[in-house]
């Protein structure tokens, strides 16, 4: 299971990697809240928070697994 949740984890993590090198390269609309965040330089705040908040996520999930795997071994072990 370890793997599986490693294959996900690393699924996911070239799929977010992607995402933002493809938003890095596309033209963005001139909106007002888009300029004000690249001027200011509060997109990389937004990005990171995004990025730290997918990676807890993605953290707590494969946590879990290694828990409910736990609890069936003992399951299987002592019925």
């Amino acid at each position: 299971m370890i793997n599986k949740a490693f294959s996900c984890c690393l699924t996911l993590t070239l799929l977010l990697v992607s995402v933002l090198a493809n938003a890095q390269q596309q033209d963005t609309e001139s909106g007002a809240v888009n300029q004000f965040f690249r001027s200011n330089g509060k997109i990389y705040v937004i990005v990171g928070v995004l990025v730290i908040i997918f990676l807890g996520i993605i953290l707590f999930l494969i946590n879990l697994d290694r828990k409910i795997n736990r609890l069936e071994q003992r399951e299987k072990n002592n019925p």
